[in-house]
């Protein structure tokens, strides 16, 4: 069997024509997935002849260490780094024309705001966040996304979003929609996956232009990312949308759940309802017995759920989506409408419509 870290080490050599930099470093390799023999991965080219020669190589590589089923999505660098500078400056300053989107925040806009967050990072509370999205929008739902998680940003290659936001000509950002969900993410302002080094009140200040300066349009649903733990941003949310819910994210083991536990008492401190727990990586199926083995332990979802005086909206297992690089509509991390797990979120999303439209029942 072929780990993830197999394949990202034997990819390393991989360079750059033009800066000599490592590929998988400056992130043109990347969307690893990897299960048994099977490996896919998105590649980022610059030329059609580098297309060719990176795709051979790839290939030759992978197979050295195994590799049977190779998928290789390749997209044209421009895709990424094009957008014209204006439009890159109007993206990053912000437009006065876009305050009209200020009544987004007004508690009387009918928008329901729900905050996912964690205790810590590695629990997959970005990847219950994209699920949990695209479930409401295929419940015909009107939702939007913001990546809050501003130094982690991670939602639009999960989402396998190639594009950025386009601006209109009077300043209003239009989001990019992908699976029936608009997104607006830090990712979109950053070349080259730069670090982002800004302190407390930058970041502030930046997921306040997501709101003020973005045309979202009539939402029913806004979900935010939160970073992981009780930081600036998480205090920024809380501030700043006092009608939000919340939604904690968790794993069965005992020490995730002890910390996310620190997230739930700041929502509750603050006096934002908690709508729940979601129990993310709670077993494993074994593919080959058809048994569940629970690798982090049982019972701290369930645990931490009681702790905060809610509910237990449901218990994930631990996988990734069996999505192919070469489907219109692939991602590195979006269930697939029937599938089993994507069947799982539909009833977690339907349960939050529940509490959220009727929480007197």
């Amino acid at each position: 069997m072929i780990s993830r870290e197999q394949v990202q080490e034997i990819l390393q050599p991989l360079r750059d024509a033009e800066t000599g930099k490592s590929l998988m470093e400056l992130q043109r390799i990347r969307d690893i997935v990897v299960k048994e023999r099977t490996v896919r991965l998105s590649v980022t080219y610059s030329n059609e002849e580098q297309r060719e020669q990176l795709d051979a190589q790839i290939r030759e590589l992978l197979q050295a260490i195994g590799a049977e089923d190779i998928h290789i999505r390749m997209r044209p660098l421009e895709n990424r780094t094009s957008q014209e500078p204006n439009d890159r400056e109007k993206l990053t300053k912000g437009h006065a024309a876009g305050m009209q989107n200020h009544k987004l925040l007004n508690p009387e806009s009918g928008v329901h705001f729900i905050a996912i967050a964690s205790g810590k990072g590695g629990v997959g509370k970005s990847t219950v966040t994209v699920n949990l999205a695209a479930s409401l929008a295929r419940q015909g739902k009107r939702v939007g996304l913001i990546d809050a998680d501003i130094y982690g940003f991670s939602v639009p290659d999960m989402m396998g979003i190639e594009e950025g936001p386009s601006v209109t000509e009077d300043g209003v950002i239009v989001p990019v929609e992908r699976f029936g969900v608009k997104v607006m993410s830090m990712g979109f302002f950053i070349r080259e996956n730069s670090p982002v080094v800004w302190r407390g009140p930058m970041l502030g200040k930046m997921l306040r232009q997501f709101f003020e300066d973005v045309g979202w349009g009539e939402l029913d649903y806004m979900l935010l990312d939160l970073p992981p733990g009780t930081g600036d941003v998480a205090l920024d949310v809380h501030q700043m949308i006092p009608q939000s819910k919340e939604i904690i994210v968790t794993t069965p083991h005992a020490t995730a759940a002890f910390v996310a536990a620190r997230a739930g008492a700041m929502a509750l401190q603050t006096n934002h309802e908690v709508l729940g727990v979601i129990e993310n990586m709670s077993y494993y199926n074994c593919s080959k017995c058809g048994e569940k083995d629970y690798v982090f332990g049982r019972g701290g979802g369930g645990k931490l759920a009681e702790t905060l005086h809610t509910e237990l909206l449901g218990q994930l297992p631990l996988g990734a989506p069996d999505n192919l690089p070469t489907e219109p509509d692939f991602s590195p991390s979006v269930y697939r409408a029937g599938t089993e797990i994507a069947n799982m979120y539909d009833e977690i999303a339907a349960r939050v419509a529940v509490k959220c439209e009727s929480p007197g029942e």
